[in-house]
């Protein structure tokens, strides 16, 4: 292990951080040398330094943002080879945008989070989130919330971030011939947990929120989770029970308010949680602004029933709606998130083009806030106040949410999509395994 690492008093001053006690670089070896070697002609040796400053964590990926700053700053994206290091160093596709660090080990995340005594942000999702098809929401989480500039630096500041894919996302490649192809995900949904320093869930944000609305939730739980490290192991258990119970009553008092301010009366079946086997459509539902990317391609593959209620019947999304109007002003995407958007899609660049995507995202987005606030979010603290005894690790109750909530089940490898009672003429059912 080397006792300390020779840094130039410009990148000093830049990163504000000292460097002592690092493995996993040669003894003397400066950063500037590391961020240097990432940046060969030799691939072999680019990918070593990349290795080496990744497993820096956040101090490296910040040395390399320092040095390559003028090149992050300028118009457009940045070139693919230096998007595919920040890709590699931060594990998260776009880190350009949000320059943000995530673990994908939780064992290196909680030992992080007692060095610092932050509580951590676990992201459960399907497949990779530094793989451009990643399921729906969290490549929404990419561009709503992690590249804000307010919600990432609160994030780099008050938290450890950790990652982990709960299974491949279900991907889909149509050739319309002459070159044309079209790739998309089906299905899947992801989640952000409260986790305190052990890996113990104090809280879970399921689905996809606004960025204020994901701000005000930051901003509550941070100081939860400290007050929570501080108390004796006898009293934590209350204390989590009366965090629970207020924030159900929260929830409750302003779902009424709302209604009663736009004279409406709860929605039929709100109350109630599909059944743990559903269909994809019926999972599709879960997340409104998912729904409008994958819903079309479900139709045309099939897997959506045409004769069953309408997703309007369904869900009351008229009532919906109008509690979502409610929340229109505050899920708006911020400079950077709109930035980012550009880069990725050059169609984006008219501006006429950018605001109406920009107007439909953020009207689906908030239909997804208020939905997942006043439906998922409010059971999961239920399940927090009614079992507390089954809810003291993250695993199985992560297990529960895809299966009983994003009604994803791990006992469908099909997630829905291969339904046993749809004959579709294809050579066993156009399954192979």
């Amino acid at each position: 292990m080397i006792k300390s690492i020779k840094l130039t008093p410009i990148a000093a001053l830049v990163l504000g951080l000292s460097f002592t006690g690092f493995s996993g670089v040669a003894r003397g070896e400066s950063l500037e040398s590391l961020v240097t070697r990432a940046s060969s002609s030799q691939p072999e040796e680019a990918q070593r330094a990349i290795d080496q400053l990744r497993a820096l964590g956040p101090v490296g990926l910040r040395a390399f943002i320092a040095a390559k700053h003028q090149e992050l700053e300028k118009p457009g994206l940045p070139d693919a080879s230096l998007r595919s290091m920040l890709d590699q160093l931060c594990q998260q596709r776009d880190c350009h945008s949000s320059q943000l660090y995530w673990y994908t080990d939780l064992a290196a995340a909680t030992a992080a989070a007692q060095a610092s005594g932050k509580p951590i942000l676990s992201l459960r999702l399907l497949g990779q989130l530094d793989e451009d098809l990643s399921c729906a929401n969290s490549r929404f989480f990419r561009v709503a919330l992690y590249a804000n500039s307010e919600v990432s630096q609160k994030l780099r500041d008050r938290f450890i971030l950790h990652w982990e894919s709960v299974r491949p996302v279900p991907t889909v490649t149509v050739d319309f011939g002459e070159g044309r192809i079209l790739k998309r995900t089906i299905t899947g949904n992801s989640i952000h947990y409260l986790l305190d320093a052990q890996g113990r869930p104090l809280d879970a944000l399921p689905g996809l929120h606004s960025p204020q609305a994901f701000l005000h939730w930051l901003d509550r739980t941070v100081p939860m989770a400290q007050q929570f490290a501080q108390l004796p192991d006898g009293e934590k258990g209350l204390f989590l029970s009366q965090y629970h119970r207020s924030r159900i009553e929260a929830i409750q008092q302003q779902w009424q308010t709302e209604l009663t301010a736009l004279n409406l009366a709860p929605p039929q079946g709100l109350e109630t949680i599909p059944p743990s086997e559903p269909d994809a459509e019926t999972a599709g539902r879960v997340a409104m602004t998912k729904m409008v990317v994958e819903f079309p391609l479900l139709r045309q593959l099939g897997v959506v029933d045409r004769n069953r209620q309408t997703l309007e019947s369904v869900t009351d999304i008229d009532t919906w709606r109008q509690l979502a109007q409610q929340h229109r002003n505050s899920s708006r995407l911020d400079s950077n998130s709109l930035a980012l958007m550009q880069k990725k899609n050059p169609a984006l660049a008219d501006p006429e083009q950018l605001q109406k995507v920009q107007n439909q995202f953020e009207e689906m987005m908030a239909l997804d806030t208020v939905r997942n606030e006043y439906l998922l979010h409010q059971e999961i603290h239920r399940w927090f106040l009614a079992e507390p005894e089954n809810m003291t690790e993250v695993a199985p109750l992560n297990d529960r949410v895809y299966a009983q909530l994003f009604l994803t089940p791990n006992s469908d490898p099909w997630l829905g999509i291969a339904p046993d009672d749809v004959y579709n003429a294809i050579d066993n059912g156009g399954v192979s395994q």
